[in-house]
């Protein structure tokens, strides 16, 4: 019962290009496709900087 059917996408995109506008959708796309991308590139270097300082800090990592 909670799937979505093809005519609910339809029907959403139909509200978004009413709400916003069929020019404002490509700059909101691509507004929204460039933050994701800069939010997964520091998600990797929190990740890489908690790697490195696990290492540090592991008293196994010397020998």
């Amino acid at each position: 019962m909670n799937s979505l059917k093809p005519w609910h996408l339809l029907v959403l995109a139909v509200v978004f290009v009413v709400l916003f506008g069929s020019k404002r959708l490509p700059d909101s796309a691509r507004s929204l496709g460039r933050s994701l991308r800069i939010f997964k590139s520091e998600v990797r270097e929190m990740n890489k900087e908690d790697s490195a300082g696990d290492k540090k800090s592991d008293p196994n990592s010397d020998k």
